[in-house]
């Protein structure tokens, strides 16, 4: 019992303790808090002083900085003030400049209007005395009889460069030079030069010069009006002349087949001028009264002196070329007698004919051009024209033909093929023709159309064997050409036309019975220099023949039955 009352008092003062721990514990709590709180509150006070200094510190600095900032955006303002002054000042003296530059600009472009329509005006009067000038000098030409003369310079081809193998290598040095130029279009300039020796300029004046980047149609251009005067009366001479590979087959007819040499119509811009020469007299014809015209074309060929009819038959039809001579007829006039004639009554006809006589043109290869011509082609045009005897020895318009004479005539006329003796002979033979038939009159016109072999200098050229006797009768037969020229402008008494079979057979239209134009074609190259002088020298004397005035064609066809 004494224990269980000793730890009774035990528990007691344990408990007792306890309590007393509890409120100590308490106290020491609350006064631990509060001790926080003032911690706190002093932390809270010390910060506030310290946000209070360094609020006072920003302030000062931004006042500071403020200060600073306006201070320096015064000087910015006055600096931009100043800037805007002298730039505003730029400004205006820039549109001030501009305005004075405009004002000389207007002056200048006024007077430059002024000046192009000086300038369009002299271009103009130029132009109209050039015209003048130039009809004055055609009819100068026409009534001194004078030969005209055109000059082509073609351009440099591929086979410049491969042509010429032949020739030694320092000859080939200098050939691929361009020396021949279209100075204007009335002057050709060459240069002249030597190994040694200084370049000279030599020049050449032509009634018409074509550089080589002119046209076909261009280069017809000049020739068209010479296709009028066919229909007033006038024989008509048109020719090609120049070296092999020039280009008069070009000229004259345009680009050909390489199969069998016909000229190719697929491109019209490319015709030459047979083509477009055909064309041009078959559109005036339509523009005349039906029935008073209608046309014949022949075709051939000077080949080694002998004259061949490429539009010959045989017996089954086929054409193939036959040998025909040339004679003079009593009145001093050339004939070729038994030649094929056949009439045509459009371009189309006419072109299927000529493509069937080039298909037996001769041809043979040469270093200098693949596929030289080595004959004179001839294509001959005749006109007859049906007028009456009002207006017979005239010039007619087409209202001058009756449409009661285009009756009359138009059932007298042969349909594909004529015969001139049977057609003259029944006329002669018929007693009971009106009377008014007795006044109709023929008139023949012939249009010849002439492409030329090219002259060869044998050296460049490398034929041998036939090609070289081919050759040495084109340069035969057209050295005989230059010494009937000769004889002509020399005026002398006899002309040797019967040198040649080709100037036998150009006697009428190389002698002063057709208006002659020569078509000069040469090549720019070096290369061909010596041969180029000559086709110019060519020109410039076949200027200056003189052979009178050529004559109309105003008298009637006498038939071979009268």
């Amino acid at each position: 019992n004494r224990n269980v009352s000793v730890l009774k008092w035990g528990f007691l003062v344990i408990f007792f303790f306890f309590k007393q721990y509890q409120g100590l514990a308490g106290r020491s709590t609350s006064q631990v808090l509060q001790l926080y709180s003032a911690h706190g509150q002093q932390q809270k006070l010390q910060r506030s002083s310290l946000v209070t200094q360094l609020h006072g510190a920003i302030k000062k600095r931004l006042k500071q900085d403020l200060k600073s900032l306006h201070s320096f955006a015064l000087e910015l303002s006055k600096d931009f003030q100043r800037q805007s002054k002298i730039y505003l000042y730029q400004v205006l003296a820039a549109v001030q400049e501009i305005q004075l530059r405009n004002e000389a600009a207007q002056m200048f472009q006024i007077k430059a209007f002024h000046l192009e329509q000086s300038l369009q005006e002299v271009t103009e009067r130029y132009e109209k005395e050039k015209q003048k000038r130039r009809a004055l000098h055609n009819s100068l030409v026409e009534l001194r009889g004078n030969i005209r003369v055109h000059c082509r310079i073609r351009p440099l081809l591929p086979f410049d460069a491969a042509a010429g193998h032949s020739i030694s290598q320092d000859r080939q040095r200098n050939f691929s030079e361009k020396v021949a130029y279209a100075a204007d279009d009335e002057t050709v300039l060459v240069k002249c030069s030597r190994l040694g020796h200084a370049s000279i300029n030599k020049t050449f004046q032509f009634e018409r010069v074509y550089n080589d980047s002119e046209s076909q149609e261009t280069v017809f251009e000049d020739v068209a009006p010479l296709l009028t005067s066919l229909l007033d009366g006038y024989n008509v001479c048109i020719m090609a002349y120049g070296q092999t590979g020039s280009g008069k087959t070009y000229t004259m007819l345009g680009p050909q087949l390489e199969e069998n040499f016909a000229f190719s119509t697929a491109d019209e811009s490319e015709l030459g001028i047979i083509p477009r020469a055909a064309q041009e007299v078959f559109r005036l014809i339509s523009e005349k009264p039906p029935g008073s015209y209608w046309v014949e074309v022949s075709v051939v060929q000077v080949y080694n002196n002998d004259i061949f009819d490429l539009l010959a038959k045989d017996s089954c039809g086929k054409v193939f070329g036959v040998k025909r001579d040339v004679v003079t007829t009593r009145e001093g006039k050339s004939d070729v007698p038994l030649l094929t004639h056949e009439t045509v009554e459009n371009v189309s006809e006419f072109l299927h004919l000529v493509n069937k006589g080039l298909q037996l043109r001769t041809r043979h290869p040469t270093l200098v051009h693949a596929h030289s011509s080595r004959s004179h082609l001839v294509v001959t045009l005749t006109i007859t024209t049906i007028v009456s005897g009002d207006n017979f020895g005239t010039s007619w318009e087409d209202e001058q033909i009756s449409q009661r004479l285009n009756k009359e005539v138009s059932c007298t006329f042969p349909q594909k093929t004529r015969d001139s003796k049977s057609t003259s002979s029944s006329r002669a033979s018929s007693p009971t023709q009106p009377e008014a038939d007795e006044k109709l009159k023929q008139v023949k016109t012939r249009l010849q159309l002439v492409d030329l072999a090219g002259s060869e200098c044998v050296g460049m050229s490398g034929v041998t064997g036939a090609a070289l006797r081919e050759t040495s009768f084109i340069n035969r037969s057209l050295s005989a050409l230059a010494d009937v020229l000769g004889a002509i402008a020399e005026q002398r008494s006899h002309v040797p036309y019967r040198n040649s079979r080709l100037t036998h057979l150009l006697q009428d239209s190389v002698g002063g019975d057709a208006k002659l134009l020569v078509m000069l074609c040469i090549s720019p190259d070096q290369k061909y220099l010596t041969e180029s002088m000559q086709c110019l020298g060519f020109g410039t004397r076949a200027r200056q023949v003189q052979r009178g005035q050529v004559k109309k064609k105003n008298f009637p066809v006498q038939s071979k039955a009268k």
